[in-house]
């Protein structure tokens, strides 16, 4: 049998589950998960390779209207992703219509003609007439090459899932290392990983008005050690006090939980020290969007 190996964007509305499941296919935490929409802001990739093919994984920011310049980056980024990839998986839930979310998604597929797989998401926790209305929903626009439900959270149908991206993808050879589960520099995950403590830690306080960027990282001990200093930036000063909570406990607390995270991903003990650093609107300033990171591949 042909190898074959190939790009697969994992695209929906925010806080759908894509990052979930791309964790789920991979095997591995590659994307970070909250329950607030819109985590993830630059296209995240995981690997997965098998014995008959490796399928990489990018995992977009959801798509949705801007509000802000780090918005329209996010969403034109989803944008770019569907028409440089071999299969598209798109997330929705299982509802009884399609709201003016999805809609605007469906208009984005109708013009590429990339393979296009619907995944009817959470069917765990939907009963056999809701994933059938929803199914004949989504099967009656014509847009799909296959409709499939599944669970991103316990692991329903992924089995038949690889199988169907598998069906659609060319022959090709190894993109990557058998061992390699994604593209990210250690310092982008290690910034991700703090993030998403602090999405954790703030509930509703600071939706997004939050940045890390992973300052510097060095190695002890023929790498028994890895010292990380790291910035949280927020826009306002009444968030920098947010985050650092009374007497420092919420910060010590974001600290905590993403140094055991921390030291899951390099194998190793971490030492992490972390500041609050304010950049008064930064998610609408071209400048600092840039030096955070989140800026269109030139």
């Amino acid at each position: 049998m042909a190898f074959k190996s190939g790009f697969v964007a994992v695209i929906g509305r925010p806080n759908v589950g894509k990052s979930t499941l791309m964790n789920r296919l991979v095997g591995e935490k590659v994307a970070i998960m909250s329950s607030k929409p819109q985590t993830t802001r630059n296209t995240v990739r995981g690997i997965l390779t098998t014995q008959n093919s490796q399928i990489i994984f990018v995992d977009t920011p959801g798509l949705h209207k801007p509000s802000s310049k780090l918005g329209d980056f996010m969403v034109q980024s989803a944008l770019n992703t569907l028409q440089d990839v071999d299969v598209i998986l798109y997330l929705v839930e299982p509802e009884f219509k399609i709201g003016p979310g999805d809609r605007y998604i469906m208009e984005q597929l109708q013009k590429v003609t990339t393979p296009v797989v619907l995944l009817i998401n959470k069917m765990d926790l939907s009963g056999p007439d809701q994933l059938e209305s929803c199914f004949n929903l989504y099967d009656s626009t014509g847009l799909f090459s296959r409709i499939l439900p599944v669970s991103a959270t316990v692991g329903e149908n992924m089995k038949m899932l690889l199988e169907t991206i598998e069906s659609f993808l060319p022959e090709g050879p190894h993109y990557f290392p058998e061992e390699a589960y994604t593209d990210q520099p250690e310092r982008v995950m290690v910034a991700e990983l703090i993030r998403e403590k602090v999405l954790q830690y703030l509930e509703q306080e600071i939706p997004h008005g939050v940045a890390v960027v992973t300052e510097k990282m060095s190695y002890r001990g023929d790498k028994e050690l890895t010292e990380i200093q790291a910035a949280i930036f927020c826009e306002k000063k009444s968030h920098k006090g947010i985050i650092i909570g009374k007497n420092g406990r919420k910060l010590k607390g974001i600290g905590k939980a993403a140094r055991k995270d921390i030291e899951s991903l390099l194998g190793h003990q971490v030492h992490l020290e972390l500041w609050v650093k304010i950049k008064e609107g930064w998610r609408d300033q071209d400048t600092i969007l840039k030096d955070l990171g989140y800026k269109q591949d030139s």
